[in-house]
């Protein structure tokens, strides 16, 4: 049967349907089930018969696989000698041109030999690596597949990267004493001979063993690497072009182990003075991938070097120390001359070793001359490298780009250690490069000019202060910074027009807004640069999308001292303002999103000028008015349009026009209100304008979003003016919803109630039935059992019922009170039923947390009448039935929150009902409920302890009872 599974599986592989490829997968999983399957996989795969068909061999190989982890550590004699048999016909095969296999297909059966080598090597084939080394006579093929093996057992035996349990950790240690007992001597001299025999005819064997020599550095002694016969070998092959790369990468493991301080230094100086002496790091070539390499091996040198020194000062060895660090000194110009390699990938691979020594530096007493020296080098070399090159496309950025934005980061953070370190240098230099190049911004490259704009914006990040209070404090940082400021808005420089300059200079001049409180006389020339071509109305899309939002940020920050220039601002951006549509056929300077800004930037100026009440109420109604103008037309273009597409056109510029009245609103604050700048009306014309969109059907969704989000911003803005407002308004929103617009609507509702409180309980006692019913309509509407989208939608719907009855309860409980006693019963078994049968830990949280309130309110001495009743009929069985649920899951956090809230409700009854409560339970309720005498009296004894204990003993007590 096992062979017409593998004959099956043959026939099946090279079809291309789901059914074949499902079959095939079946015919492994019977081969993996089967006690024999892995023996006739194993006979498949040395037979011949299947040599072409690649896909069966790499079955085969899964099948054994897998009987290798799973079976073999229990195997009879018998079978260890096939498997070992099978493994040593492989190895014979794959030594053979004419058998050998596809490369992925050798990777697996090194894995394969790797996982019989871990389980075989102590005691029953102690002899693994001579039977392997024997092997190596066969040729290049049979030296390939040795080096695979010894790859695989790395990866299974010493690998860091992958997570060993601490059974298989000790198994590994295990196996690495056995072989430095019996084989490290016989594998480190097979490395040297492969080397040495194929170095001119097999490059790839070559650089396989180089890497294979750098992976077992970290657990062999280093005698085996660091000999002269090995590193003459290295040196040779690190002047081989196809060779030097895996040498190099060998170097750097060799000087990457771990060793004792002193040792490591004599080891990393040895090899650095063979490799200057023959010449490594004075290479003319351009050759990329070998500069990475390079660049990596002098990081490893330099984390090794200040590594050791940080030892070595711990322990108090000052001489051992000191030579340590002079060694690490001399290697701070190679550090340099990667770090500035006009390649970022070369220069990136220093970056750690650069960012440990500024680290070093800065953790000792003080700062030498020649550490000086090297952290000015460093800063100019980062100041370099941080540059645009002459490739970087600004108009249509890719990954190159992206790439080059995440390298200019890292380097930003060496910037702003060195800043740490070193504030007056930092302060010197960036003050210097400003002074010299802003000036001569017109002769000279955007790219000198950018950065030492950016150097300037990056000295808020790398000198920061509290709250942006650059200009005030240390007086030499805040002069400094001054004067670079005055330099880069005198000097024009914003009229260089490069993007990336302009882009950098709005980015300044906003991080730095509070030198415009010191110098308000430079707001003028600032503001003009924000509202022409240079800003607002230039040429690129992204350049004016930036710079709306940053206008914002400016307007906001310099508000108070914008009055004087209030109206001509406004009248430059009148065309900024006018809102766009469909039928106008213009095209547009700014985004829908891009003119929030602006409207709110106007709105902010309006409001923070010190006209009168009268003047801001005119300026915000001229504002306002294009908004009203455009809405009227478009809604009647609406309501008249037939065109799906087009209606949906004039639905989103009705949606956007709401959009920026709602924007605009947000110009006031707690202390400059609409009612104090005397622009209510303004604001409540338009709102009665916009409730005429609740009436059209078209586009009914989008229409009602914008009206919601109008209304928050009224709740928000306004006190009783917006009252008249809302019945018309809600009785509009609440026609026919669906349970997304009526989830949608609820926090509306809620935000008046938290907003008034006792002031909306008359509208809100006439409203809230029909609220309710409607919800329950909605609620109670058939949906397809395959319509996730509407079940979720009405999961929500039920979330928002029960956030509202919560609102109402802790804010003006009068509402429910004055309901009859019917529908005030029902809603109160709506919270019974939300707490017991909903499989939802959000709403019962919310449903036990708002009937603990009730309880608090009115459960007490002066309780409503017919409440205590409830508490005992409702409220206290549903503490015991949600948690009995199959759908309580006591071991999720979500649902463990609910019980907490359950567990207050019995202590909130007991606080309010006291000795009653507790009679209440040991008489009535637990023989009702069939708990015994003795776990009753254990729960009312956890009852009266504090919250916390009686909500661990409460899960306890329950997961016993379900059990």
């Amino acid at each position: 049967m096992d062979e017409l599974a593998l004959q099956g599986l043959a026939s099946l592989v090279l079809v291309a349907d789901a059914e074949a490829q499902a079959r095939a997968a079946q015919f492994v999983e019977q081969l993996k089930q089967s006690a024999d399957g892995w023996k006739i996989c194993a006979q498949g795969f040395t037979c011949g018969s299947y040599h072409q068909n690649d896909h069966v061999k790499f079955f085969c190989l899964q099948v054994c696989e897998y009987y290798a982890r799973s079976g073999y550590l229990a195997a009879n004699p018998e079978n260890v000698a096939t498997m070992k048999s099978f493994l040593l016909t492989c190895l014979e095969m794959e030594s053979n041109v004419a058998t050998q296999s596809k490369t992925f297909i050798r990777n697996k059966l090194a894995q394969l030999v790797s996982l019989v080598f871990i389980t075989d090597f102590q005691h029953r084939w102690p002899l693994f690596f001579s039977d392997i080394l024997s092997t190596l006579s066969r040729g290049p093929l049979a030296v390939d597949m040795y080096l695979r093996i010894l790859m695989a057992i790395d990866a299974e035996v010493v690998d860091r990267d992958i997570a060993h349990t601490q059974e298989e950790a000790q198994r590994n240690s295990m196996i690495k004493d056995a072989m430095r007992e019996r084989c490290v001597n016989a594998l480190a001299d097979s490395w040297y001979q492969i080397m040495t025999t194929y170095d001119t005819t097999q490059p790839d064997v070559v650089s396989l063993c180089l890497e294979v020599t750098g992976r077992y550095v970290s657990w062999m002694d280093i005698g085996y690497f660091a000999n002269d016969r090995m590193v003459e070998l290295l040196l040779k092959f690190l002047k081989v072009e196809n060779l030097r790369e895996s040498a190099c990468d060998c170097v750097h493991e060799i000087i990457s182990k771990g060793m004792e301080p002193v040792a490591k230094t004599s080891l990393i100086e040895s090899f650095m003075t063979v490799l200057d002496s023959a010449g490594i790091f004075k290479t003319e070539d351009d050759d990329c991938e070998f500069l990475c390499k390079l660049s990596k091996l002098i990081n490893g040198v330099g984390l090794g070097l200040i590594a050791s020194w940080q030892k070595l000062s711990k322990n108090g060895m000052c001489k051992n120390s000191e030579a340590t660090m002079r060694a690490l000194e001399s290697k701070i110009p190679y550090m340099l001359r990667y770090l500035g390699d006009e390649d970022d990938d070369v220069s990136g691979y220093v970056i750690e070793f650069a960012t440990e020594y500024i680290a070093l530096v800065k953790s000792l007493p003080s700062m030498s001359q020649i550490h000086k020296k090297h952290i000015e080098g460093l800063l100019f070399t980062i100041i370099k490298k941080m540059k645009y090159d002459s490739g970087y496309n600004f108009a249509k950025e890719g990954e190159e780009e992206a790439e080059f934005q995440e390298y200019r980061k890292q380097v930003r953070v060496i910037f702003n250690n060195i800043a740490s370190l070193d504030t007056q240098m930092i302060l010197i230099q960036v003050h210097e490069l400003v002074s010299q190049t802003l000036p001569r911004w017109e002769s000279l490259d955007f790219r000198d000019v950018e950065i030492a704009i950016t150097l300037l914006y990056s000295l808020g990040e790398a000198l920061p202060a509290a709250h942006g209070q650059h200009f005030s404090g240390n007086p030499e940082k805040a002069s400094a910074l001054q004067n670079m400021m005055r330099i880069l808005i005198t000097s024009q420089v914003s009229r260089k027009g490069h993007i990336a300059v302009l882009l950098q200079f709005f980015e300044t001049i906003v991080r730095y807004d509070r030198f415009f409180v010191c110098e308000s006389q430079h707001i003028p020339p600032v503001l003009m640069t924000f509202l022409d071509e240079r800003g607002l109305r230039h040429p690129s899309a992204k350049v004016r999308s930036r710079v709306a939002y940053l206008f914002l940020r400016f307007v906001k920050s310099t508000k108070t001292h914008l009055t004087s220039y209030l109206e001509d601002v406004l009248k430059q951006m009148q065309d900024l303002l006018q809102v766009h549509s469909p039928d106008n056929g213009l095209i547009h300077s700014l985004s829908d999103s891009d003119q929030l800004f602006i409207y709110e930037a106007a709105s902010t100026l309006i409001v923070s000028s010190s006209v009168e009440p009268q003047k801001k109420q005119a300026l915000m109604k001229q504002l306002l008015l294009p908004i009203a103008t455009k809405f009227n037309i478009m809604l009647s273009r609406l309501t008249e349009e037939r065109d799906e597409k087009r209606q949906q056109e004039y639905a989103e510029c009705i949606h956007n026009a709401i959009a920026l009245a709602s924007r605009a609103s947000k110009g006031f604050s707690g202390q400059q209100t609409m009612k104090q700048c005397g622009c209510v009306t303004a604001f409540t014309e338009l709102l009665s304008i916009f409730l005429a969109a609740l009436e059209v059907t078209n586009q009914r969704a989008s229409l009602h979003q914008g009206v919601r989000q109008y209304l928050h911003r009224m709740v928000v803005c306004l006190e009783e003016e917006i009252m008249p407002f809302l019945p018309e308004a809600m009785e509009r929103l609440l026609k026919q919803p669906d349970a997304r617009e009526l989830y949608d609507f609820l926090p509306l509702v809620n935000q008046v109630i938290m907003k008034f409180k006792a002031n909306i309980t008359p509208f809100l006692t006439q409203v809230f039935m029909p609220l309710v019913v409607t919800i329950y309509q909605v609620l109670n509407t058939p949906v397809d059992l395959n319509d996730h989208c509407s079940a979720e939608e009405k999961k929500l719907l039920q979330r928002g019922y029960f956030l509202l009855l919560a609102t109402i309860v802790c804010n003006c409980i009068d509402v429910l009170k004055a309901q009859d006693m019917q529908n005030l019963n029902q809603v109160l078994m709506s919270l019974i039923q939300g707490a017991v049968d909903l499989p939802d830990p959000q709403s019962q949280k919310c449903c036990f947390s708002t009937l603990k309130k009730l309880i608090e309110l009115w459960g007490g001495k002066e309780a409503l009448p017919g409440f205590p009743e409830f508490i005992y009929k409702e409220i206290v069985p549903a503490c015991f039935m949600a948690p009995m649920k199959p759908t309580f899951d006591l071991d999720d956090g979500q649902t463990t929150l609910v019980l907490g809230e359950s567990a207050l409700c019995m202590q909130e009854i007991l606080q309010q009902r006291g000795v009653e409560f507790l009679e209440f339970l040991k008489s009535d309720f637990f023989p009702s409920k069939g708990i015994s005498a003795e776990s009753g009296e254990c729960y009312l004894v956890n009852l009266q302890t504090g919250i916390k204990p009686f909500r661990t003993w409460l899960k306890k007590f329950f997961m016993q009872a379900k059990s």
